[in-house]
């Protein structure tokens, strides 16, 4: 059963020595209905929970290290989250994920995000 969280979404994850946010930025369902799940990926990693959500105070100021990315709901799903807050998607994110439905080479990718992103 996929999560429910909505476009707008700040969501964190743990790594072996810290913290990750990601934000969603809208979701889509494939040909089966599964749930495709477009994230961006902020640039810094936190310590523990705490010093990610003192960082959300400033989401303007964060920056991204994927701005985004598309994975298949079994991807998303294979490393869990907690929501944080949602802070909307802005108009420049909403057109990344607008140019990515319009690419008829789009890829749907199927890797957990740790791995995307590098981290263990």
């Amino acid at each position: 059963m996929a999560r429910e969280f909505q476009a707008g979404d700040v969501l964190i994850f743990q790594l072996e020595s810290g913290f990750g946010l990601l934000k969603v930025l809208a979701v889509d369902e494939d040909e089966t209905g599964e749930p495709v799940w477009h994230l961006a990926a902020f640039e810094d990693l936190y310590l523990d929970s705490e010093m990610a959500d003192n960082a959300l105070q400033s989401i303007a100021s964060l920056r991204f290290s994927e701005k985004h990315l598309a994975l298949t709901n079994r991807a998303f799903e294979s490393t869990p989250t907690a929501r944080m807050g949602s802070y909307g998607v802005t108009e420049p994110e909403l057109n990344l994920v607008e140019e990515w439905r319009a690419n008829p080479n789009r890829k749907v990718l199927d890797t957990s995000i740790r791995l995307l992103l590098g981290l263990r």
